[in-house]
This record gives structure tokens, C-alpha cells and sequence, in this order.
């Protein structure tokens, strides 16, 4: 099986703070944060025990190249990719918002309406909604970002009454993520593919507003197949997913979803390849190629050096 990435621990000159989130280890510098994309893989709020071989060169690769694609659109944070799990660019200051757009009425926005709910962040969803069914125009589902904890739905209202930002700044964030979400449907199209709700972060760099973090994964999105989608949602069938919900569909089986007193399971490494295989389908499905993986005999060191010779 090939090396994977579960932790790194670099120490560079002039680094300035060091933060491990659930897949990332970011690295801190005056003006400049390092982004190094684990294999890490989390599920049900948990990281789980194993990394996947590849997982974090793919999403990394992914995110690289719908970034750059959406300079066209609003200023971006990603400056250079000198490794496959490598993104180095601009440190901005965060908005304390994630900007949710949904096309569909699916995940969160379908347990809401299930419940009987018809409002979601301000936003009316129409009666008589099956789920996996397109809104008449996509909904911006806005949460606040949690330093700790899950982050919470929130109404534009309340977002300009807490002042979290100004009713301008607001109005470009909107702007943006309705142009952004349109890129993203438009490139799912090509594929095959339904863009079906996903998130943006954003933040300030020099004071204007930059677009931050990872955009249109199968981490951070969720997509339908296109074809047979009329065809299930008249059936009421489950519409056929590319996301990483497989894993969740494993451990279910194996008797974990994140609940007081359940312990996490070993993932098998035959259930460990067949995880890398599948991340390795859905960057070709989602990318219309095959991702290009190279072998190192130390892939760490590969990292390191790639950042070390870019501040050079």
C-alpha cells in the first residue's frame, strides 16, 4: 500500500504559528499561510483512525484548479501548488461566516423540511418539496464559524444586526457566491454532473474581499449524477451521490455515527484501498481525467522541501 499522510511536523525558518485542523496542518508566516492537504479522512465529526493513500493530493488538486478558475470571479488566497498536497498563498483575515448555497433540497436543508420546517436562514422553501428536488432559484444558507463546536444556521437579518459584517460587505459576499456557485454548475454540467449545495469562505486581505479555503470538492460539496436523476426523483428514489458518503455508508454498518459510547472502528486495509480507489474515480468523474500521482520513496520530505525551496 503507498505512504500516507496522517500528521506532519515541519519546523521552517520564519515560521510563525502552526494550526492542525480536521485534514489540514497549516503553517503560518508573516503574510503567508502553508496549506499541507493530509490523507487524514473524517466522518460523523470524527478522524477516523487511518489516512487514505492520495486523498489529500487529490482534494488539494481539485480545490487548486476550481481556485484558479474563480480568479476570473473574485480575488483568491492560492498563490502557488509546489507539491500536489501543498497550497501556499495570501494570509487574509476571516469572515466568521461560511456562505451555504443550495440548488436542491438535500442534506440539512431536507432534514429541516422533513421536520416541518418551510424557513431556513430567512429563506422560504416552497410547500410540496420532494427531496433531491431543485429550489426555483438556489437559497444562501449562511453559518457562523465556530471556534469550537458545530457552526450554526443564520439569517442575513441577524448576520447585519450582530454586525458580523456591514449590509455592503454582505451584499458582495451574496454576489459572489451566486457567481461562484453558477461557475461550479456550469463545470458540473460538462461532467455530467448536478452541483447540489455547497460552501464558500471568504476573508480580507489588504481590506478587499478574498475568497479562502477549498471550493467545490467532494468534501466540501455535494454533486448528483445527472443521468437517471429525473427518472429517481419521480420514484422518490435516493439520487446517486459523488461524495465520500460510502464511508459514512461503512460505519454505519460497523455500528459507529459519532454517538456517546460507540467506538470508532480499524478500517481494513482492503477498506483502505478501495477508499483511495474511489477518491481516485471521483477526481476523474469530477475532472474529466485521471489525477497524476507520482511515487516518492518519501513523500514527506518531498513536502517539506517543496515548501522550503518556494520561500527561497
Amino acid at each position: 500500500m503507498k505512504q500516507a499522510i496522517p500528521h506532519t511536523y515541519f519546523h521552517f525558518p520564519n515560521q510563525t504559528s502552526f494550526y492542525r485542523g480536521k485534514v489540514r496542518d497549516v503553517y503560518g508566516f508573516d503574510d503567508k499561510i502553508v496549506m499541507v492537504t493530509s490523507d487524514r479522512i473524517s466522518a460523523f465529526d470524527h478522524i477516523l483512525k487511518q489516512a487514505i493513500p492520495d486523498k489529500g493530493a487529490i482534494l488539494n488538486t481539485i480545490a487548486a484548479s476550481f481556485l484558479d478558475k474563480a480568479k476570473s470571479i473574485v480575488p483568491t488566497w492560492l498563490e502557488a501548488c509546489p507539491h500536489p498536497n501543498v497550497s501556499i498563498g495570501k494570509r487574509c483575515e476571516p469572515i466568521m461566516l461560511e456562505m451555504v448555497i443550495r440548488g436542491y433540497l438535500a442534506g440539512h436543508a431536507w432534514r429541516e423540511y422533513k421536520s416541518g420546517k418551510r424557513m431556513l436562514c430567512g429563506e422560504e422553501m416552497p410547500e410540496g418539496m420532494r427531496e433531491g428536488q431543485a429550489f426555483p432559484t438556489p437559497i444562501i444558507t449562511p453559518a457562523t464559524k465556530a471556534e469550537e463546536g458545530h457552526d450554526m444556521d443564520i439569517a442575513k437579518a441577524d448576520i447585519l444586526k450582530q454586525k458580523i459584517v456591514s449590509p455592503e460587505t454582505y451584499a458582495e459576499l451574496e454576489a459572489y457566491t451566486k457567481a461562484l456557485f453558477e461557475l461550479g454548475t456550469r463545470h458540473a454540467a460538462k461532467q455530467g454532473l448536478i452541483l447540489v449545495d455547497t460552501k464558500y469562505e471568504f476573508g480580507l486581505h489588504n481590506g478587499q474581499i478574498t475568497l479562502m479555503d477549498e471550493i467545490h470538492t467532494p468534501d466540501s460539496s455535494r454533486y448528483y449524477i445527472k443521468e437517471g436523476y429525473e427518472n429517481r426523483l419521480s420514484k422518490g428514489e435516493q439520487q446517486r451521490q459523488l461524495s465520500k458518503e460510502f464511508v459514512r455508508e461503512w460505519l454505519m454498518e460497523n455500528n459507529f455515527q459519532g454517538k456517546t459510547g460507540q467506538t470508532l472502528p480499524d478500517m481494513p486495509p482492503a477498506f483502505v484501498e478501495t477508499v483511495t480507489q474511489r477518491y481516485t474515480e471521483l477526481f476523474s468523474r469530477l475532472m474529466g481525467k485521471a489525477p497524476d500521482l507520482a511515487e516518492s520513496s518519501d513523500i514527506l520530505w518531498d513536502i517539506e522541501q517543496s515548501i522550503t525551496n518556494y520561500f527561497k
